[in-house]
């Protein structure tokens, strides 16, 4: 039997896994580093983060998100990014800073498990989180110059952090979050997201590939985002994670399964749900694991929410154990 992150290494390589990875089983996803960053909880105070942004977790809502009135904008005028938006210092860290990452870490049986540092928010992120969304997009037709200026900021910075991370902890990838569009189409167009993203991106997989145990670069977008796979690939991603169903997955995996592996396909708002049912997670599980798993790799069967959890107790862990009954009908008991 494979060890959990032999049968992920196995699936994304086209090799022979003897079974579904279910979920985030390999991956043992490290969301904390020196900065110390703060997430707001559901129904607290609003938290700001070393970049100046303001989030909070409202009432009723899945999740934190910033806070965009007059106030709490970062970056309230793009042509003049540079006297609103400071990188956090970072530059002076030492291994003393990173000694509660690395005791972390070293508890970690990395025969077993991928080390992964979580990057968040991402590049595309990071210019709504300081500017708000409608600014953002505005921003990427009117002021090109100045967004171009400021995507390469948060990218000299992220590449800051990243050589941090391998200099002190030696991870074996990056689990990088940005989600790139809604459920039916990405916020740009793939042109104009290849102007400005794409060669960002290709700097920060490449380091992150050169410079981990691995160089396993793992992308969580729970959105449409087919039309972008090609750049997902020519920027180094190995496995894209959070494809809603929405993607048409079977022909994607079929066309680029060579190259990317997709790993969600069960979509957290179908089953994710206050009033979610052990009916409806078989229901989509099955489905998902049939349709995109028969072929036995380039597929890891997934909630489409961005870490090992879900929003509502239980859903998480049944999805798995319907995960572990698909396996031994598609694979076969493990010997």
């Amino acid at each position: 039997m494979l060890s959990k992150k032999e049968n992920l290494l196995a699936t994304i390589r086209g090799d022979s896994p003897d079974r579904f990875v279910q979920q985030y089983e390999a991956f043992e996803i490290v969301l904390e580093n020196p900065l110390h960053t703060p997430w707001a909880v559901p129904g607290g105070k609003p938290e700001t983060d070393a970049w100046g942004i303001t989030q909070e977790w409202r009432e009723g809502q899945i999740g934190q998100f910033p806070i965009h009135d007059e106030e709490h904008i970062v970056c309230k005028d793009i042509e003049h990014w540079e006297d609103y938006v400071h990188a956090p210092k970072i530059e002076n860290f030492t291994r003393a800073d990173w000694q509660f990452m690395i005791d972390q870490v070293a508890q970690i049986d990395r025969g077993e498990k991928l080390v992964l540092p979580m990057i968040y928010p991402g590049m595309f992120e990071m210019t709504h989180y300081l500017m708000e969304i409608k600014n953002a997009l505005i921003a990427f037709y009117e002021y090109p110059d100045e967004m171009h200026e400021l995507i390469n900021y948060v990218c000299d910075y992220e590449l800051r952090m990243a050589e941090q991370w391998c200099d002190y902890v030696q991870p074996d990838g990056v689990f990088h979050h940005d989600d790139w569009g809604t459920q039916i189409s990405t916020f740009i167009s793939p042109d104009m997201f290849k102007d400005f993203f794409l060669e960002p991106y290709k700097r920060v997989y490449k380091f992150w590939k050169e410079n981990t145990k691995e160089g396993l670069c793992v992308h969580h977008a729970d959105c449409y985002a087919a039309t972008l796979v090609p750049y997902m690939i020519e920027m180094g991603i190995d496995i894209w994670q959070g494809p809603q169903t929405t993607n048409d997955l079977r022909t994607l995996i079929d066309e680029y399964g060579q190259d990317i592996t997709f790993m969600g396909g069960i979509d957290s708002g179908k089953v994710d749900k206050p009033d979610w049912s052990k009916e409806d997670i078989r229901y989509w599980t099955e489905l998902a694991c049939r349709e995109y798993g028969s072929q036995k790799k380039f597929y890891i069967p997934c909630l489409s929410q961005g870490l090992g959890i879900s929003s509502f107790d239980g859903v998480y862990d049944y999805t798995s154990e319907v995960i572990r009954e698909m396996s031994l009908e598609i694979f076969g008991p493990v010997a």
